[in-house]
């Protein structure tokens, strides 16, 4: 079969069981040749290479414009395979494993001699998940190597949920992408490390600090909180932590807080943009929709649905950028179980953050 090509890189968009079969069959043969591949999961698109090749890994950094000092995920079929690349697993792990494999949950785990550095930014861990999607446990099993896999954008720029948005960013400079449709999570896997005790979250996702410490019935540390991106002495403990994530190109500024407060600094920055005459993108929940108007507007969904919030927020980021906003602002949600992911996302992405305590507009001056 003849799959079309955008830029150079092969477009895997199988329609039924046999074109599907034969694009996973082609899609590991690239990967074994040292190929990078992007690939669906249930959280974003990730950029595949063999994990146990140097070379081949050393090509999605170079893909993404990714600082060598920002390790990489591992993704694995199964807890078995977990057993070939890690020293130990410890038994918290297998646990977690149990309920949360697959699924989107990221272990941090001390590594083996047969992971390369380069995976793991010379430290001595590894990041382990196996994804719930089935394209991708399929594409593991089929290319019969552990895929060493970021978000498939950018460095730096939001996360893609769609084959679309692989493309946007990364056409002519990987080799395929796997279209396996919309992401159903939408945001990047929990990540959890299991080196110390307790554990410690170093980035939030689905998986809450609230499942965990239910499952190990011990309270977890969250170290998402901690801000080393000024921290030029060693690699980040974790994706997520050391660098600018997230981000469209336009400027993005968060307003913080909830209720009447929230809704007039939203509106002092509104009126304030539009009467500089910036093209304003807003992203706003579904309650705020009727309050609030701008040239451009993307809704979440309700505040009391995050998990519609979190699959839609990355692909909103993106269609500001499509529609050539100059400036967004955006509503911040309550920080409670996966409303902590989603926030944790935006102020990544945010150059101003906003609190309740502001008073009165802000207005951005373009560099």
């Amino acid at each position: 079969m003849q799959w079309p090509k955008v830029k150079g890189t092969i477009l895997f968009s199988p329609r039924n069981g046999q074109q599907e079969e034969k694009a996973l069959l082609h899609a590991a043969r690239l990967l074994k040749e040292g190929e990078l591949l992007a690939f669906p999961t249930e959280t974003v698109y990730g950029l595949g290479a063999d994990a146990l090749d140097p070379v081949a890994v050393s090509r999605i950094f170079r893909a993404k414009g990714r600082p060598a000092d920002n390790p990489l995920i591992v993704h694995i079929a199964g807890i078995e395979q977990a057993s070939e690349l890690v020293r130990e697993l410890p038994p918290e792990a297998a646990l977690l494993a149990r309920y949360f494999w697959p699924g989107p949950l990221t272990m941090v785990l001390p590594k083996s001699e047969r992971v390369p550095d380069i995976c793991t930014a010379g430290l001595s861990s590894v990041a382990l998940r196996v994804p719930s999607h089935p394209l991708a446990l399929r594409l593991i099993r089929a290319a019969k190597v552990p895929i060493a896999a970021p978000s498939a954008n950018i460095s730096g720029s939001p996360s893609p949920t769609t084959a679309a948005h692989v493309l946007a960013d990364l056409a002519g400079r990987i080799a395929a992408v796997l279209d396996g449709g919309a992401c159903s999570v939408g945001l990047e896997s929990t990540v959890v490390s299991l080196l110390s005790s307790p554990p410690a979250i170093l980035r939030p996702g689905w998986v809450t600090q609230e499942m965990l410490e239910k499952i190990l019935k011990c309270s977890i540390l969250d170290l998402s909180t901690v801000d080393n991106k000024d921290d030029k002495q060693g690699p980040a403990l974790s994706p997520g932590m050391k660098y600018r994530h997230y981000a469209p190109k336009a400027p993005l500024i968060l307003v913080e807080g909830e209720g009447d407060d929230q809704r007039s600094q939203l509106l002092a920055l509104t009126e304030g943009f539009v009467m500089q005459g910036r093209k304003l993108g807003l992203i706003l929940s579904q309650e705020s929709k009727a309050f609030f108007s701008a040239p451009v507007v993307e809704i979440l969904g309700s505040r009391n649905d995050p998990a519609t919030v979190a699959r839609r927020l990355f692909n909103a980021l993106r269609r500001m950028d499509y529609q050539g906003v100059e400036v967004i602002v955006v509503e911040g949600f309550e920080e409670k179980e996966l409303g902590k992911a989603v926030m944790n996302r935006l102020r990544k992405a945010a150059v101003k953050i906003i609190g309740s305590e502001s008073k009165g507009g802000v207005l951005w001056t373009k560099s």
